[in-house]
């Protein structure tokens, strides 16, 4: 890889992870630098067959996953690629992978394995309940975590059905916590030189997101109950209608609320003994609400925003995804950037969202296809051309796996 003014250059990541969770979380340390080695089965990972598809036929959340990562394809069921994989990961500094707790040492390249081979690898296992525990073999996928932790039962209208988030949440906080791990065992190995396992549970990583309603619960006893789009203990702070949309409001004392009251017209509400406190204008939501909507329904979003902007009340509209990624501060903040792999269609990639003054800006570059980069690493490895050949032969990359990503890619584009 091309040296680059990165905090994680220099470390190397072997990534045997796919779909969503462990992806991320390698693609979080490869924006930053670090070389990610991503090692497919020969059919591939299974997010390459998930749409949107791109122009070319390359599936969107594939490439966001797997942004800067190289690529090649090992059959571990085979003792060639086995070799291979051992011999990628004597010296890596990270491995991430994401299967069932114990498929990992069934194939050879578990963490005893791995850390007897190289004890300074820090090695993250991501999976749905851990690796230890009551529930630890139970598969899992993002619906089932949001279910089984609460937070469906916490999100949607009081009267509604429990509700789904709007993104695959258990999944992404699980492969940001993996990256924290890695990086906190990185930090603690140049101390005491000794690598250790990760073990990142999708079920800890969805409850430790769910830090305010824990905390309530911690406190209380009591679950949190749904209560739509407001805040359960401060009022008003919430979605309200105006003319042409809906907007939001945020105030969370009783300066601010009497600020808000004169800037909408109403300043007696500021001395209404029901609006008196926090407390008390949640227990009177509805009458609270009723007086604002009074005010804002006659006005457009936009001049909602403008009279309470002005006025210094926390307000924004509510935009869909779009409105926001092609915004003039989503732009300016490079959320996302558009790269573009010779002779292919450009792809606008996200990257991890944190910027640092004494490096240069992250590293935004294709995924792999399908064993793309099986030669170069199997090179640097020492690997000669006969020693490649044996090794197909033998196996190690499973049938035609180095064309079975151009098929598919071909047979998405004509469909």
């Amino acid at each position: 890889m091309p040296r680059s003014n990165l905090p994680l250059e220099g470390i190397r990541v072997i990534d045997f992870s796919r779909v969503l969770a462990g992806p991320y979380c390698a693609a979080l340390l490869s924006d930053l630098g670090a070389d990610v080695i991503k090692i497919e089965p020969p059919a591939g990972d299974d997010y390459r067959a998930v749409g949107p598809f791109s122009a070319d036929g390359e599936s969107a959340l594939f490439a966001a996953m797997n942004r800067n990562k190289r690529g090649i394809v090992l059959d571990l069921k085979t003792g060639a690629g086995r070799e291979l994989a051992l011999a990628l990961c004597a010296d890596a500094d990270v491995v991430v992978e994401n299967f069932r707790p114990g498929v990992a040492d069934k194939l050879g390249i578990g963490y005893a394995a791995l850390s007897a081979l190289n004890p300074s690898v820090v090695y993250a296992s991501v999976s749905g309940f851990g690796q230890t525990g009551p529930e630890s073999h139970r598969p899992a996928y993002d619906i089932i975590l949001q279910a089984m932790c609460g937070l469906m039962d916490a999100t949607g209208s009081p009267d509604g059905p429990p509700t789904m988030i709007g993104e695959s949440v258990s999944d992404v906080v699980s492969g940001l916590f993996a990256s924290w791990g890695v990086l906190a065992a990185l930090l603690a190995r140049e101390k005491s030189g000794k690598g250790t396992h990760v073990d990142v549970s999708m079920f800890d990583a969805t409850l430790g997101l769910s830090a305010t309603l824990v905390a309530r619960y911690a406190a209380t006893g009591i679950a949190p109950r749904r209560v739509g789009n407001r805040h359960p203990s401060s009022a008003p702070f919430s979605a309200f209608r105006a003319a042409d949309g809906f907007y939001v409001v945020a105030v969370l004392n009783n300066k601010l609320f009497a600020t808000f009251a004169h800037a909408i017209g109403a300043p007696h509400l500021a001395d209404d003994p029901r609006f008196a406190s926090d407390a008390s204008r949640c227990r009177h939501e509805a009458e609270l609400r009723a007086a604002i909507e009074a005010w804002s329904s006659p006005h457009t979003v936009d001049e909602v925003n403008r009279v309470l902007g002005a006025a210094g009340i926390p307000v924004a509209p509510i935009r869909n995804l779009q409105q926001a990624l092609d915004s003039e501060h989503a732009a300016h903040r490079a959320v996302l950037t558009e790269v573009r792999r010779e002779g292919r269609f450009a792809a606008r990639l996200p990257s991890q969202p944190v910027k640092f003054s004494a490096y240069a800006a992250n590293r935004v570059s294709p995924a792999p296809a399908l064993g793309e980069h099986a030669d170069a690493l199997l090179q640097q490895l020492g690997y000669d051309a006969d020693d490649i050949a044996s090794l197909r032969a033998r196996g190690a990359f499973g049938g035609c796996a180095a064309n079975a990503n151009d098929a598919v890619r071909k047979e998405r584009h004509h469909a």
